[in-house]
């Protein structure tokens, strides 16, 4: 029978293989958020330009009830949505391209995991966690604070619940870039022993304290690393993760622990 017909026509073709380094469309359009805030502040004049960082910008100082408070731009209205805002805003296209670098593969991954409405979700929610460490650690700070970083260190932070399991993007056996974002996440403790995950949170920190990259104050007193907002952004990614997290974990059964790759996913 099969020889009535030339062999490529019974061959099904096999599926195209997305390249992990390609773009989702959730993250190609935070960034180009970013980019296009940032162009539209360039060409504004500079008194207001300052005026959109003090109305958009996290002041902490606008929360002060003593009776040294002061009025700010934005009045009320900007105590509720500063607490997202200050995020879409940077310093200079240096403090943009640091943020976008660290956001590649980690945000990469987790956007393709969490499709574009989690996506969204999950890094408004961070940058209120940065923004609450913030004004916990700066309660009476006049300098506003701005940038993406406590959203990306949340977005790394998350993407390593997943990121080092078998078949994930920063595993050595992985599959396409799909496959790679859809594995069955570890548990947080589980996650939490393996080395590999320690590893990179001692680097992540040390990185942090030591060079400080990431969101930056913008006062009187110059440029100051807000190294508290990302940590703050961190934790809540690391611990709400799974509250966004689409992916059901991996039951264990009898047929799955004999496979020592897969028997510590539950």
């Amino acid at each position: 029978m099969t020889g009535r017909y030339p062999l490529d026509t019974l061959a099904s073709p096999a599926p195209p293989r997305e390249p992990i380094l390609t773009l989702p469309g959730a993250l190609t359009a935070y960034v180009g958020l970013l980019a296009v805030i940032h162009i539209i502040r360039m060409l504004l004049p500079v008194d207001l330009e300052y005026w959109t960082i003090e109305v958009f910008g996290f002041i902490p100082k606008r929360y002060d009830q003593t009776l040294l408070s002061m009025p700010f731009p934005g009045g009320n209205g900007a105590k509720v949505w500063s607490f997202v805002t200050y995020s879409l805003l940077h310093a200079n296209l240096s403090h943009i391209g640091f943020n976008v670098l660290w956001l590649l593969p980690f945000g990469s991954a987790l956007a393709r995991r969490f499709g574009a409405v989690r996506f969204f979700i999950f890094m408004a929610v961070t940058a209120v966690a940065g923004a609450a460490a913030h004004l916990v650690t700066h309660e009476h700070a006049l300098a506003p604070m701005i940038g993406a970083s406590a959203s990306v260190s949340g977005a790394m932070a998350a993407a390593i619940r997943f990121a080092f399991v078998r078949g994930s993007f920063l595993s050595f056996n992985r599959g396409d870039a799909d496959e790679a974002a859809r594995v069955p996440a570890l548990p947080l403790l589980r996650s939490l022993r393996d080395p590999r995950v320690i590893g990179f949170l001692a680097v992540w920190f040390g990185v942090n304290i030591i060079f400080g990259v990431g969101s930056i104050a913008i006062g009187a007193e110059g440029a100051s690393v807000a190294w508290q907002a990302h940590i703050g952004g961190f934790f809540a990614g690391l611990l709400l993760f799974s509250l966004f997290d689409p992916i059901p974990r991996l039951q264990r059964t009898g047929s799955q622990t004999s496979s020592p790759d897969m028997s510590d996913l539950h």
